[in-house]
């Protein structure tokens, strides 16, 4: 019930509707101020609880530990959506940390999390990207604020064995340049993210540059495995070494090396509008977090 749910909605539903409620998705960014859809105290009727959607400044530290509580089933999906307007409004003081985390993985060691940032400041990304949440997908989507290749490299690092969908959208007006997150680098971070993280099998760019011998990279390094790579055509590069060679098709070789990689037939995203990811942040994530949760 997108838009429709409010703080006191929970507390209407009798203790057996609350008991035997196997997935709750709770979102609202309308709320002004600091209402929250759910408080900890709620969430203890909901022992059965086996998916969580929640905007993720209403994810607390108190959550977390009643849902490591003896009488909760495990939990085994957990979608955070992190948006500006909700870490402006309300707080990131009351999250949970690592041993929380742990906690958690320990109580339900097939808890997977779905996490999507929506225009998040670096300094705030650092502090909510604690090592120990079990993160199998992330989506980072902007108008304003470009992730930094620390951001990238620290994920590669953090989540290489959970890590499956990697999506990097930048919804910029002015497309003459966009952000480039290999920039001075030595290695390329996506290259670094695909050859991590092995069990990547869905990556998608816009808006940032990908540098078409990276993509290339990325193509060998997961192969097969790759089930999804989606870059907009406008988001490639070609450094003047490609472009210089008169006997060489820059793009035809690029779709060439690519599809050999991946092992099936493969080109660019021509435009954006035919991107899987749907651009809209709220009913995308609403989306995506139901395909996430449906197998369980």
């Amino acid at each position: 019930m997108l838009e429709i749910v409010t703080p006191t909605s929970l507390s209407s539903l009798s203790n057996s509707v609350a008991n035997t409620m196997e997935h709750l998705s709770l979102l609202d960014n309308n709320i002004p101020g600091n209402s929250t859809l759910i408080t900890a105290v709620e969430l203890e009727r909901f022992v059965n609880l086996c998916s969580l959607a929640l905007d993720f400044c209403d994810f607390t530290a108190e959550m977390a530990r009643v849902l490591t509580d003896s009488n909760h089933v495990p939990l085994q999906r957990l979608s955070l959506l992190v948006h500006n307007v909700s870490v402006m409004h309300k707080s990131l003081d009351n999250m949970p940390n690592d041993e929380h985390w742990k906690a958690l993985s320990r109580k339900s060691t097939n808890l997977r999390v779905y996490m999507m940032a929506f225009d998040i400041k670096s300094e705030d990304m650092l502090k909510i990207l604690k090592p120990s949440i079990p993160l199998e997908r992330i989506h980072f989507d902007s108008y304003i604020t470009c992730v930094s290749g620390a951001i990238v490299d620290l994920i590669s690092r953090q989540y290489d064995k959970f890590l499956t969908h990697f999506i990097l959208m930048n919804d910029v007006i002015d497309t003459s340049g966009f952000p480039d997150i290999s920039d001075n680098r030595n290695e390329d971070p996506l290259v670094l993210l695909a050859w991590r993280c092995t069990k990547l099998s869905l990556l998608a760019i816009h808006g940032y540059t990908v540098w078409a011998h990276n993509l290339i990279a990325i193509a060998r390094l997961r192969g097969s495995d790759l089930k999804v790579l989606e870059v907009t055509e406008e988001s490639i590069d070609f450094d003047q070494g490609e472009l210089a060679d008169q006997d060489v098709d820059p793009v035809h070789n690029l779709i060439e090396q690519v599809s050999l990689g991946l092992g099936q037939p493969w080109h660019a995203v021509m435009d954006i509008e035919s991107l899987s990811v749907f651009t809209e942040p709220n009913r995308h994530f609403y989306r995506e977090m139901q395909s996430f949760s449906e197998d369980i």
